[in-house]
């Protein structure tokens, strides 16, 4: 029997069982099968070293109870995979699928705990304060593919005269309102008037919410959760007075590169991309494709003469989950034309270095903008501890997206 295959099944019924915790030591090489020690020289957990591998989401105490999000020291500095955090469960069950090999599928993690809990994501601290007048509702869209929930902001400002419209895809186990909380989009709605709209991903589409952007079938104009996401976005745009050059689609890890995906497949619909923590479209075709595309990088397929799509990259140089080299991917699959680069660094008010790269014509205008974020893991640049997935210290990523944004219409709508 292969061993991995073997190990596998341990973890499997280390879960049955309700050893959560051992099964999550095994996956991450910190115990042998049957729950023994590891061997001298392994990596283990040492909670006093710089470099300690620390679990991102604590398991809970009874069988079938509900994964929750550890107690941060400080409330400044709300990620899930900070500089200080090493390995996921979620990259621990990735690192074991990878060494099974190809034959890998979803299901042969679907029976383990979803670590986001029941809710998708961790809860927001508090119900959602709306300005007078502001509303966020939530509704559904029901497409050829399915139906899936979404919710909308409308700022307290929109008096039915034409404004922006932007579609915000949540990372895996996020909720919208979970999303909405840690970008502080619907703030600067209020602030520059612009409508919202949060698709959410559903349990049953992917035990842990994420956005099916390494489906081959979900990468089409038309079909899959591509044609559900332009679907709500066009609703929204038929029932409300949406500039229809002026749509833009954003989003986190799966959902960026969902919002890849979107951009590639819908360029007549969106004027602009904002990617954070994702990936390129066409990155991965499968599942196993997928774990070695945040590993390492994807196979990422050229524009093909196709005209550039403006986007926007944020991404943490020491982000563990899905490795930096794919938010210079998804720059580099757009690149094309007459652009040079232009290259400054800054840091942010909280001390967080960063390297911002602009590609520019004659003119000087940007048409793609990489932004990499020093020491920063897996979470949303400059966002609210509210939120999952945010490091407050970074530059302000929602704010500089929709800057980005303002310069770009979309000439095909």
């Amino acid at each position: 029997m292969n061993p991995m295959n073997a190990n596998m099944g341990e973890v499997l019924r280390l879960t049955k069982n309700g050893q959560l915790s051992e099964a999550v030591a095994l996956i991450q090489g910190r115990a042998a099968p049957g729950g023994r020690a590891p061997s001298e020289g392994s990596r283990g957990l040492d909670k006093t070293s710089a470099n300690s591998d620390v679990v991102d989401m604590v398991a809970p105490t009874q069988p079938g109870g509900t994964w929750t999000p550890p107690s941060f020291a400080t409330p400044d500095h709300t990620t899930h995979d900070s500089a200080a955090s090493s390995t996921s469960p979620l990259e621990a069950m990735q690192s074991m699928l990878d060494r099974i090999g190809a034959g890998a599928t979803l299901s042969d993690f679907e029976s383990l705990p979803t670590l986001g809990g029941s809710t998708g994501g961790r809860r927001t601290k508090a119900p959602m304060q709306l300005p007078d007048r502001a509303r966020f509702e939530e509704r559904s869209f029901t497409g050829d593919a399915g139906t899936r929930a979404y919710k909308l902001y409308i700022p307290s400002g929109y008096d039915g005269g034409r404004v922006p419209l932007v579609v915000m895809l949540h990372g895996c186990t996020q909720s919208p309102d979970d999303f909405a909380a840690g970008t502080r989009m619907n703030d600067l709605a209020e602030e520059q008037a612009f409508l919202v709209v949060y698709p959410g991903q559903s349990a049953t589409a992917n035990p842990q919410r994420c956005w099916r952007w390494f489906s081959a079938e979900d990468q089409k104009r038309g079909r899959g959760e591509p044609s559900l996401i332009a679907g709500i976005t066009q609703a929204v745009m038929a029932e409300f007075a949406v500039d229809p050059t002026r749509v833009y689609v954003v989003g986190m890890s799966a959902g960026g590169a969902a919002a890849a995906v979107m951009g590639s497949t819908y360029p007549d619909l969106f004027a602009a991309v904002g990617v954070h923590s994702g990936l390129a479209c066409g990155a991965a075709t499968d599942l196993p494709s997928a774990l070695a595309a945040m590993k390492t990088g994807g196979v990422v397929r050229p524009r093909g003469g196709k005209t550039i799509m403006p986007t926007i990259v944020f991404h943490g140089e020491r982000d563990k989950t899905v490795h930096a080299v794919n938010g210079e991917q998804v720059i580099a699959q757009q690149l094309g034309g007459d652009l040079r680069a232009v290259t400054s660094r800054g840091t942010s008010e909280a001390g967080m270095a960063f390297t911002r790269t602009a590609y520019v014509d004659r003119s000087g205008r940007e048409w793609l903008v990489h932004v990499s974020l020093a020491g920063a893991g897996h979470a949303w640049a400059g966002g609210s501890p509210v939120g999952s997935y945010t490091d407050p210290r970074g530059p302000d990523a929602s704010r500089e997206m929709l800057r980005f944004f303002a310069e770009h219409a979309n000439s095909a709508a």
